[in-house]
């Protein structure tokens, strides 16, 4: 954990500002917290009532990730990161293995990046995935552990949005950007498997989690075919929320379904 990255962190206890002594972090007030072997640090400030992504989960998505399945979408957070920005860090919220950061951070070389993830499976994963990453295991529905204002960009890929916490970490001339499915998204996968769907209130709740703290900036979809294979289309299965209750059914290793999220850029309020 480099001391540029601790910067923007912060005691989840007390709020007070971080330093590293050997493979500790610790505050001013006495709070300390162990720096695992694998390069990432837990800053919970106490426990949570709902699942977290477990090791299988972690593994299957930095295969399908890794394989470039969804390079389209790293590619459009990349895009959307090369505007004009206020000094900070990026910060991805709910960032899993570090995978959607690592692209926005080769389009800023000038970047620093922090994942915050709920699983320390991720953390692992995130921590190596680039030099200039920094991984934090942390709570998104709580008070992040980051000072105010720290991040010149949040990103919010396929994860939790809390209003509050997102605009007060974000510089006030900082963007946001988030990325949802559509109800397109893997629609013919779903059907055939009978996994989540897409929640139909999921532009209203995004509007009811945001419009507060946030201005929206610009909105764009991005949509294509996909045809992975039959090992891959295991890996995108177990990889969400649906690996908890999906069904097992052989698909053609030829299937096809549709890649469909938004992409949406907010200036704070």
């Amino acid at each position: 954990m480099r001391s540029e990255l601790l910067e923007h962190l912060r005691c989840p206890h007390c709020a007070a500002p971080l330093a590293a002594t050997g493979n500790t972090v610790s505050c001013a007030g006495g709070h300390s917290f162990d720096i695992a072997r694998q390069g990432y640090v837990s800053l919970l400030a106490g426990g949570h009532s709902y699942r977290v992504d477990t090791a299988e989960m972690v593994a299957a998505r930095d295969a399908f990730l890794g394989a470039g399945h969804y390079t389209p979408i790293s590619e459009a957070l990349a895009n959307a990161a090369r505007r004009p920005l206020p000094a900070g860090c990026v910060l991805d919220i709910g960032g899993g293995t570090g995978h959607y950061l690592r692209a926005v951070l080769d389009a800023l070389p000038d970047r620093d990046g922090i994942v915050l993830d709920l699983s320390k499976f991720a953390a692992r994963r995130a921590a190596k995935a680039h030099p200039r990453i920094g991984a934090v295991v942390a709570d998104a529905w709580r008070e992040l552990p980051v000072h105010d204002g720290t991040a010149a960009l949040v990103l919010n890929v396929f994860a939790p949005r809390n209003g509050p916490e997102l605009r007060r970490v974000l510089h006030p001339e900082g963007e946001l950007v988030v990325v949802t499915p559509t109800p397109a998204h893997l629609a013919s996968l779903v059907r055939e498997l009978d996994l989540l769907t897409v929640d139909e209130r999921k532009d209203e709740r995004l509007h009811e989690a945001l419009d507060p703290h946030f201005t929206l900036l610009g909105r764009e979809t991005v949509e294509y075919a996909l045809a992975p294979g039959g090992a891959a289309l295991a890996q995108l299965v177990g990889m969400g929320p649906s690996a908890w209750s999906a069904r097992t059914t052989a698909l053609p290793e030829d299937f096809k379904t549709t890649v469909s999220v938004s992409l949406t850029r907010y200036r704070p309020k």
